[in-house]
């Protein structure tokens, strides 16, 4: 393997270039933390997963993730509300004809 920033040779489970002290490696580490930011603030996890996609894929999943799972609670709040609306409707329609 080849450092990208000097181009020396280097081993293969080196994190930093011994040469020029380069971060080969990103530490993505398979936290709960990326979750709940992209569930807290789903714009946040959307914009992390396609930073971090190529370089944090683990990160990125979770923080998409995270999104998805914000989005998918407010699609579930709107459709309750909805169907309360429908409901509140129909009975106040029904009680308008007797």
């Amino acid at each position: 393997m080849f450092c990208k920033n000097c181009g020396k040779e280097i081993a293969n489970d080196c994190i930093n270039c011994p040469d020029c002290g380069a971060q080969l490696a990103y530490n993505d580490s398979d936290s709960i933390g990326w979750l709940c930011l992209g569930c807290c603030v789903p714009v946040a996890g959307l914009i992390l997963y396609f930073v971090w996609k190529d370089q944090k894929p683990k990160s990125a999943k979770k923080a998409l993730i995270g999104f998805f799972i914000c989005v998918a609670f407010y699609v579930g709040i709107y459709a309750i509300y909805i169907i309360y609306f429908l409901l509140i409707m129909f009975l106040a329609g029904i009680a308008s004809t007797l």
